[in-house]
């Protein structure tokens, strides 16, 4: 079993930023491959970001380009999600899938579906 954990959520003013954590562990030693997903009230799971676990290829939705960024702690499976230049429409609560060997292929990143292990989610409020 795979346990996966997040944290650094909160409310934040437009424009602003947070980052966000998270740490998975349990079943192999491997590397995993990362993302992270988001859902706001009455909408579908969406793709935000997710990072290889061989390689460090990473790729972002086309709404958080250029404004968020995910990264690895060296070595380990923590990663993190850099939230700039935030806007009200970033609100959701935000989850982080952890994907262990044998790997999704990268067209599979996409669909929440795909991933077996899932942290509890975290809340982000972006609101004046």
């Amino acid at each position: 079993q795979v346990q996966v954990v997040e944290s650094g959520g909160g409310s934040v003013q437009p424009g602003g930023s947070l980052r966000l954590s998270c740490s998975a562990s349990g079943r192999t030693n491997s590397r995993y491959g990362m993302g992270w997903f988001r859902q706001a009230p009455g909408k579908e799971r969406e793709f935000v970001a997710a990072m290889a676990g061989s390689g460090g290829g990473t790729s972002y939705a086309d709404s958080v380009k250029g404004r968020f960024t995910i990264s690895r702690d060296s070595g380990k499976n923590t990663v993190h999600l850099q939230m700039n230049r935030l806007r009200p429409e970033d609100t959701a609560d935000y989850f982080c899938a952890a994907d262990p060997p044998p790997y999704l292929i990268r067209s599979s990143w996409y669909a929440a579906a795909n991933w077996d292990y899932w942290g509890q989610g975290t809340q982000v409020t972006v609101s004046s």
